[in-house]
C-alpha cells in the first residue's frame, strides 16, 4: 500500500491538471482561442482543423498581436492583459480574463505562436512542447495578427484522448462553438475549414439585411422567415434579437442561443423566464427557438462564476428576470393578424453590434401598440351573438348568385379599406373559414380561434375581478422546511393576491386556509410546495396562474364554436374582426396555428401558373 504523504505536485502535473477546467475536448480549445482573437479586435477570424480537431487546430486572427517580449509570458499562468485589479474584475468587459487558456492549451498539445504586433514590422515565433520551451521567439513571416496552431490535442494524456467521441461528434461541437462565437459578433469575420473543405464563410454584418442573413446562414432560413425581430429596453436593461414564432416550435432545445453583454451562457434563470413568456402558445412539449442579447452594466453581472464562463449570476436577478419575461410576454401577446410587430417588414439599415449601448431605447416601443380591446359580447353568450350580429343573407328570388356567396363586400372594402385577416367568402365543412385579403387567401380553423378568443376573455375578466377565495371545510396543514416556511411567511401578501390564504404555525408547519375558487378541485399542497421551490430558485413562480389558465382554457374549449357548426357570412366576419383585436389570436390554447395565409404566389405555384 503506498505510503500517503504530503506532497508538491510538479508544475507539470498541475498544469495538466488545471487543464481539465478549460480544455475538455477541440471544441473547448477552440473557444478559449476565438475570446483572445476577439478580445484582441480581430475583425477577421479563420479556423482549420483537422479530424474533428484532434489533430490539428489553427486559428488566425489580423487582431493587434502580441509583443516579442511577451510571447513567452502569453504561455505562463495567470498572465492577461485584460484586468489587472479588482476593480476592473467586477467590470469585466472582455471574455476572458483569467490568463489560464494558452498555458492549459499548450500542457496538453504542442503549439506554435505566430505573431506581428501592430505598427511593428517584424514577426515572432514560439513553439512549446507540453511547457518545455524549444527556443526563443524566432522572426518569422506574418502579417498583423496571430496564429496559434496546435497539434496532437491530449498527446501526453492518453487517459483524456480515450474520451473524445468520433470525428464526426468532435466536430459537431466545435461547429457550434464557431456558430455562437459568430452569432455574438456581427462585426467580425469568420471562415472555417475541416480536413481542406470549407464550412462557414460569415462576412462582417453591420446593417440589418446582413445580419438576418448571418443568422440564416447559422441558424437556417426557416429560422428567420418565422421569427420577430424586436428591440427593447428599460430599467437599464437592454434586450433584442430574434424569437422564434409560437408556430415555429422545436421537438428539443437545439435552436436556443442567449448572449449576455455578449458572452454566450446557460442559465436557469434565464431559461426559465423565456420558458413563462411561451407557455401559454407553445404547444404541450415543445421547445421555442431564439437569438437573444442581453446588454446590462458589467458590475451588475458576474461572469466569474464558473470556469468555463458558460454561467453567469446576476446581481439582480428577479429584475433580470422580470425584464425577460415581460418584454417577451409582450412581443408574443402582440402577434396578432395586421400588427406592426407581427408583419416582415424590410430591414433596416441598422448597426447590428453587440455591446455598444449606444442605441436608442426602444427600435420596437410597446408603449405604442394599441392595447387589446375588450370583447364586445359576453363570453357566455358568445356563440348566440356570432349567430345574431346579423341576419343571415338571402339572395333575392331572380337573382343568379349562387346562395353561398355573398353578393357585396363591407362598407371597408368599398372604402378601400381591407383588414389583414379580410372578409370571408366560404366555410369547408363547417370547420375552416374562407376568407379573401389583399395578399390573396386566408384559412382560419374556426373553433381554434375562437377558443383563443374565450380564453383570452375570460382571463381579463378574472383579472379585472380579482381572484376570488373559497375557505376550506378543513385546513389542510403542511411540513415544510425551515428556508420554505421563512419565503412562504416573506412572500404572504403574493399568496393572498393569488387567492391563498396561508399562515405560518411553527418553524417548519404551513397552513392553507383558502384556495382559489378556481383550484379547489385540484392538489393544492402540491401546488404551494411547487411555488415555494420557484420562489427559492427564481425569486417569482407562475405556477398558480398556469393552473387557473387551465381550467380558463378548458371553459374556453367547452365554450366556444364546436366543428360542423355552420356560420353565416357575417358570423364569419364578425370572428375574424373580434381576432384581429385579441391578443396572441395566432394560435389556440394548446399552441396551434389559428390561420394561415396562402399568397397570390404561392397560389398560382399550386397552378402552375407564370411559369
Amino acid at each position: 500500500m503506498p505510503e500517503h504523504h504530503i506532497r508538491q505536485l510538479s508544475s507539470n502535473l498541475i498544469n495538466q491538471i488545471a487543464a481539465g477546467e478549460v480544455v475538455e475536448r477541440p471544441a473547448s480549445v477552440v473557444k478559449e482561442l476565438l475570446e483572445n482573437s476577439l478580445d484582441a479586435g480581430a475583425t477577421q477570424i479563420d479556423i482549420e482543423v483537422e479530424q474533428g480537431g484532434m489533430k490539428r487546430i489553427r486559428v488566425r486572427d489580423n487582431g493587434i498581436g502580441i509583443a516579442k517580449d511577451e510571447l513567452n509570458l502569453a504561455l505562463s499562468h495567470h498572465a492577461t492583459s485584460k484586468i489587472s485589479n479588482l476593480d476592473d474584475l467586477e467590470n469585466v468587459t472582455s471574455l476572458g480574463f483569467r490568463g489560464e487558456a494558452l498555458p492549459s492549451i499548450n500542457s496538453v498539445s504542442r503549439l506554435k505562436i505566430s505573431t506581428r504586433q501592430k505598427g511593428s514590422d517584424q514577426a515572432w515565433c514560439l513553439q512549446r512542447d507540453n511547457q518545455e520551451i524549444l527556443g526563443e521567439p524566432e522572426p518569422t513571416a506574418h502579417p498583423q495578427g496571430t496564429t496559434v496552431d496546435i497539434k496532437d490535442l491530449f498527446f501526453n494524456v492518453p487517459a483524456r484522448r480515450k474520451f473524445l467521441k468520433t470525428e464526426k461528434t468532435e466536430f459537431r461541437h466545435l461547429e457550434d462553438v464557431v456558430k455562437k462565437m459568430a452569432l455574438s459578433r456581427f462585426d467580425v469575420g469568420f471562415s472555417l475549414r475541416h480536413n481542406g473543405r470549407a464550412v462557414l464563410r460569415l462576412l462582417v454584418a453591420n446593417d440589418r439585411l446582413s445580419a438576418d442573413k448571418r443568422v440564416t446562414e447559422v441558424c437556417g432560413s426557416a429560422f428567420v422567415e418565422q421569427s420577430l425581430y424586436f428591440d427593447h429596453a428599460a430599467a437599464g436593461l437592454r434586450l433584442w434579437g430574434w424569437m422564434g414564432l409560437p408556430t415555429f416550435s422545436r421537438s428539443q432545445a437545439d435552436l436556443q442561443y442567449f448572449f449576455v453583454n455578449g458572452r454566450v451562457i446557460r442559465d436557469r434563470l434565464v431559461s426559465h423566464a423565456v420558458r413563462q413568456a411561451y407557455q401559454d402558445v407553445l404547444y404541450h412539449g415543445r421547445h421555442p427557438a431564439y437569438v437573444l442579447f442581453l446588454e446590462l452594466e458589467p458590475k451588475l453581472v458576474d461572469v466569474n462564476a464558473h470556469p468555463t464562463k458558460h454561467e453567469v449570476r446576476f446581481r439582480e436577478a428577479r429584475l433580470v428576470h422580470d425584464f425577460l419575461y415581460r418584454t417577451l410576454h409582450q412581443a408574443l401577446a402582440d402577434l396578432r393578424p395586421g400588427s406592426d410587430l407581427g408583419s416582415k417588414a424590410e430591414p433596416s439599415n441598422e448597426i447590428i453590434v453587440p455591446n455598444l449601448p449606444k442605441r436608442s431605447l426602444d427600435t420596437i416601443s410597446y408603449s405604442q401598440r394599441q392595447p387589446q380591446q375588450h370583447l364586445n359580447i359576453p363570453v357566455k353568450e358568445t356563440m348566440a351573438a356570432y349567430q345574431q350580429l346579423h341576419t343571415p343573407y338571402s339572395p333575392p328570388a331572380n337573382s343568379s348568385t349562387p346562395p353561398s356567396m355573398p353578393v357585396q363586400m363591407p362598407d371597408e372594402a368599398e372604402n378601400g379599406e381591407i383588414p389583414p385577416l379580410g372578409f370571408a367568402v366560404a366555410q369547408i365543412h363547417g370547420i375552416f373559414i374562407l376568407a379573401e385579403n389583399a395578399e390573396g387567401l386566408i384559412v382560419v380553423d374556426m373553433h381554434a380561434a375562437h377558443e383563443r378568443i374565450t380564453y383570452e376573455h375570460l382571463k381579463h375578466s378574472m383579472a379585472e375581478d380579482n381572484i376570488r377565495s373559497q375557505p376550506m371545510l378543513v385546513p389542510v396543514s403542511l411540513n415544510v422546511s425551515k428556508k420554505e416556511a421563512d419565503y412562504a411567511e416573506s412572500h404572504q401578501e403574493l399568496f393572498q393576491t393569488l387567492g391563498f390564504d396561508l399562515d405560518r404555525l411553527d418553524a417548519e408547519k404551513l397552513v392553507i386556509r383558502a384556495v382559489p375558487s378556481l383550484l379547489k378541485d385540484t392538489d393544492v399542497e402540491s401546488l404551494v410546495r411547487d411555488v415555494l421551490s420557484d420562489l427559492i430558485t427564481y425569486g417569482s413562480s407562475d405556477r398558480i396562474q398556469a393552473a387557473m389558465n387551465e381550467i380558463l382554457a378548458t371553459m374556453a374549449c367547452h365554450h366556444s364554436v364546436r366543428a360542423n357548426r355552420k356560420l353565416s357570412i357575417p358570423e364569419m366576419n364578425a370572428l375574424l374582426r373580434d381576432m384581429e383585436r385579441t391578443e396572441r389570436s395566432g394560435q389556440c390554447n394548446h399552441g396551434r396555428p389559428t390561420w394561415t395565409q396562402l399568397s397570390l404566389d404561392q397560389l398560382d405555384k399550386l397552378f402552375m401558373r407564370r411559369q
